[in-house]
């Protein structure tokens, strides 16, 4: 079976000898030695400063909403992985949607002011497939009305924007470091703070509250990663130049066979590429079902990102809908793409969608 992706494997002799390292010192958690290097060098990788790792990409967006003060509700996007959404309302915030820009998939910056209540604390948009969105125009807004931004990085690790880190923007920023991300920790996750205040707070909270003179400074949670995780994650950022490199080819490639026969989302012009999704869009989800069926039989397994649009989820007050969303989500299709994916399974992946 061809899945949209295959988690990634680093080199088994290195990962080894970091295991060894965790049986030297017995540090298993706890902001233990590897959790330090780890934190390090992506703030270096990444050229951002107050990272902090934490253990999935769910709480980094919790904690994240915590440290921020995030309350009554948040201006955000259905054309998302759930735990977009889910995670405001487990921390008893109303998500209020706002479309999308069909040709980005990122939520439209010309809507979310219209949006905007007296109970508003923040906006929550989301850097669709890697793609950024409009960030200036978001952020004049946020000032305007004084509301934080929190982007929902997930699918954007190592992307610049205007020559710098687009995972600085805001006043924080958080990653999902999943086993089937671009950059993973087999689970695990960060959030990047603009300001070292809220850093702080945040490095109390992962640990229960508890400070450096082992006493209750602030309320808490588990969220911290452990060594096993960080372990991992340093082998394969060992390897991200490999990674990243397959990945463009295989991403160009299907750009090139494809651009005549579907519409590709429309990429921001001062946005670097991480090669993370190749998103197609369909004329109709009727053609799309076709292609994903033909697809399954042949043992391909493209996804439906992001279907069905979250303003359609059950445990939801009825709202209107948004349209544009509602589309997308029924026409675009993730194909399949990672390093070791084999050259005649992107022929056929691309002769399939041609149908």
């Amino acid at each position: 079976m061809i899945n949209i992706t295959k988690p990634y494997l680093p080199d088994r002799k290195k990962l080894n000898e970091y295991i060894d390292k965790i049986y030297d010192t017995a540090w298993l958690t706890n902001n233990g030695p590897l959790v330090q290097e780890l934190t390090k060098r992506l703030e270096e990788y990444l050229g951002v400063e107050n990272l902090l790792l934490v253990c999935n990409g769910t709480l980094a967006l919790q904690v994240a909403y915590k440290v921020l003060g995030i309350k009554g509700n948040t201006i955000t996007t259905p054309f998302s992985f759930v735990a977009t959404t889910s995670s405001l309302v487990w921390e008893g915030i109303e998500p209020i949607f706002v479309d999308i820009d069909p040709d980005t998939f990122c939520i439209d910056p010309f809507k979310v002011e219209d949006a905007i209540t007296v109970k508003t604390t923040a906006i929550v948009p989301v850097h669709v497939f890697g793609n950024a969105c409009e960030v200036e125009e978001i952020e004049s807004i946020a000032k305007k009305h004084n509301l934080k931004t929190i982007y929902d990085g997930a699918h954007a690790f190592g992307v610049k924007y205007k020559g710098e880190s687009l995972l600085s923007c805001g006043d924080a920023t958080t990653l999902s470091f999943h086993a089937t991300k671009l950059f993973h920790t087999i689970e695990g996750g960060a959030i990047i703070f603009k300001n070292r205040e809220d850093y702080e707070r945040a490095k109390l909270m992962i640990n229960f509250g508890i400070n450096d003179s082992n006493l209750i400074a602030e309320l808490g949670i588990n969220a911290k990663m452990n060594e096993f995780q960080a372990a991992m994650g340093l082998c394969v950022l060992d390897e991200m130049d490999i990674i990243l490199e397959q990945r463009s080819e295989i991403w160009d490639y299907y750009e090139n066979a494809l651009k005549d026969h579907v519409q590709l989302q429309k990429r921001h012009l001062q946005c670097t590429n991480n090669y993370s999704y190749f998103p197609v869009l369909f004329e109709s989800k009727e053609r799309l079902m076709k292609v994903k069926a033909a697809m399954n039989t042949n043992g391909i397994n493209p996804r439906r990102y992001f279907s069905p649009s979250l303003d359609n989820l059950g445990y939801l007050k009825p709202k209107e809908l948004q349209t544009v969303s509602g589309d997308i989500a029924n026409r675009v299709l993730c194909l399949p793409l990672y390093p070791s994916l084999p050259i005649d399974k992107m022929k056929e992946i691309i002769d399939i969608s041609k149908l």
